[in-house]
């Protein structure tokens, strides 16, 4: 304990958040008074450190550093830092753009990256407030900078911060890859060797211009080709994308969007949510109320960095939210595909649709029905955003990719746009968007899909489940046989070693099973097709197949 507690006394010294001092000072004097309780929560702290990774750093807020606070983020900060100027050509100096939400700390995070990145003669540039994701992706290619980071954890739980790297250049502002990633972790690892008070710091720090925000809103603006008085309710989940959304949408001719007022401005308590995630049973409650409420023809939800969107519509079908459906990451992802196909089509041009690996393989067929290529890519915009010839990418989480010339990560506020175009096209047509859905299926099949995740409280229940699984994998799932197997582990076809199992089954349906990247749990998902009948007898028999694999993989996981 004692080798602990040295090392807990150092970092102690070199901590300046008052909060997390005090946090700290009590573990250790509890743990001095022989407090069992006080001694294994400072064990816990100091076991090992958040990893640095292609995700950055995501993870509770907290003294010591398996947590987020101001120590392990300067840490972090240094040593990107380090990498930039080790990266940099010879005679140019880097620059780096840095965006914040409105979680806590969020904003002390960022000026604490802001202050070290100027000390190392990096030129700093903050963005002019709190601001979403996509804005701080598109601010490092406006700004022609070198990287970029964002200090959000997206939609994790309020207690939750996270920092977001990107990098210019040839990476065209996408979130970074291996190796770079193991790169700036030795860097970061050099630095949390030393004391981070020895970091040299500057307050020559710049602002963005304005001019970059209402950039992007202009460019997202331009999305929209049709307009349309649609009745529009919005929620913004307690996050920061209201004030720049809602201008997106007047821009684009978009006048009767209603944000929901309880949630409409950013606070990192997340009061009316239990889960800041749209994804997440209860989480659209009050915008479908909202939209009951008005007559709407539809219902957008941003996630609290803004970085992604779920949809409802009005709806008579039987497991509707009284009247409200949220439509699932993968139908949203195959309909912006298909207006992306048709747009390609439009203009005369080729290209690229792109989706992770564990969305729908419905995008395929719209890519092939259009004469496009079709790249499929692991899990993460970071991968998706480099495919080549890129003109759309989505995965299945509610990431949507819509410009890849102004945007090179998932964008909930562009893709709202492009819902309302899509929404503003078909209403001149008499039609809606649950009619766009059924027009897909006689066209291109009926997909379904599902998923099933299972929260864990202890990490190694993860990597004890997949060995299970690989060790006794099941002949069947809800009755459909299995007919392959193909395990990543080792890396599988073009793609490099990950820790994921696919599942082909009878009839054309797969089976996903991967440990989350953000959140601990393990995910399955699911895919069916039918292609006998007529659209709504499609998305039926492949909604019924669903069902059964999901019921199956619920006894899988459950051993």
């Amino acid at each position: 304990m004692s080798g602990t507690a040295d090392t807990a006394r150092s970092w102690l010294a070199q901590d300046p958040d008052p909060e997390t001092r005090a946090e700290l000072e009590q573990l250790l004097a509890g743990a001095d008074r022989g407090d069992a309780e006080a001694a294994a929560a400072l064990e816990a702290r100091f076991a090992e450190r958040l990893a640095f990774g292609t995700a950055g750093l995501r993870g509770e807020l907290g003294a010591g550093p398996t947590r987020m606070n101001r120590v392990l983020v300067t840490q972090a900060a240094g040593g990107l830092a380090a990498h930039l100027l080790e990266r940099a050509e010879q005679g140019t100096s880097p620059s780096i753009v840095i965006g914040w939400d409105g979680r806590r700390n969020s904003d002390v995070f960022a000026h604490d990256t802001a202050r070290i990145m100027a000390g190392a003669g990096i030129r700093a540039i903050l963005l002019p407030r709190l601001l979403p994701t996509p804005v701080l992706a598109y601010a490092v290619r406006a700004l022609d900078a070198s990287a970029g980071v964002m200090v959000t954890a997206s939609h994790n739980p309020p207690r939750d911060n996270g920092y977001k790297v990107y990098l210019g250049g040839l990476d065209h502002g996408s979130q970074i890859v291996p190796p770079v990633d193991g790169e700036i972790a030795a860097h970061i690892a050099a630095v949390a060797a030393g004391d981070i008070r020895e970091l040299p710091r500057s307050d020559d720090i710049e602002t963005a211009p304005e001019a970059v925000v209402e950039g992007y809103i202009r460019e997202t603006a331009a999305l929209a080709t049709h307009t349309a008085p649609l009745t529009v309710a919005y929620t913004a989940m307690h996050g920061v994308g209201w004030e720049t959304a809602s201008a997106a949408f007047r821009a684009a001719g978009f006048e009767h969007v209603t944000p929901v007022a309880s949630q409409r401005d950013p606070d990192g308590a997340f009061p009316t949510v239990d889960f800041p995630n749209p994804e997440e049973p209860g989480a659209m409650d009050r915008v479908f109320a909202l939209a009951r409420e008005l007559g709407a023809d539809l219902a957008l939800a941003n996630d609290p960095d803004a970085d992604r969107l779920a949809v409802g519509i009005p709806t008579d079908a039987a497991d509707a939210e009284d009247g409200w459906q949220r439509l699932s990451g993968n139908q949203l992802g195959w309909l912006l595909g298909w207006r992306a196909a048709r747009a390609a089509d439009a203009a005369g041009i080729d290209g690229t649709l792109a989706c992770s690996l564990v969305s729908s393989p419905a995008l395929e067929s719209v890519a092939r029905a259009h004469g496009l290529d079709y790249v499929e890519t692991l899990t993460g915009f970071k991968w998706i955003s480099r495919a080549g010839g890129l003109r759309y990418g989505y995965e299945e989480a509610l990431g949507y990719l819509v410009d890849p010339e102004k945007v090179r990560d998932k964008d909930g506020i562009s893709a709202a746009v492009a819902v309302l175009d899509l929404a503003a096209e078909l209403h001149a047509d008499g039609r809606t968007i649950a009619d766009a859905l059924l027009e897909f299926a006689e066209r291109f099949g009926g997909y379904a899909s599902g998923q099933v995740s299972v929260r864990v409280t202890d990490l190694e229940e993860i990597p004890r489940t997949m060995a299970r699984i690989r060790q006794a994998p099941p002949a069947e799932v809800g009755g459909v046989r299995v007919e392959a197997i193909e395990d990543f582990r080792d890396g599988f076809q073009q793609f490099p070693p990950s820790d994921l199992l696919r599942f082909r089954l009878e009839g054309g349906s797969r089976i996903i099973v991967r440990p989350s990247g953000t959140e601990p749990k393990v995910k399955v998902y699911l895919d069916a097709m039918a292609s006998e009948g007529t659209g709504a007898e499609r998305l039926a028999a492949a909604q019924s197949t669903v069902a059964a694999l999901e019921t199956g993989v619920r006894a899988l996981l459950a051993g």
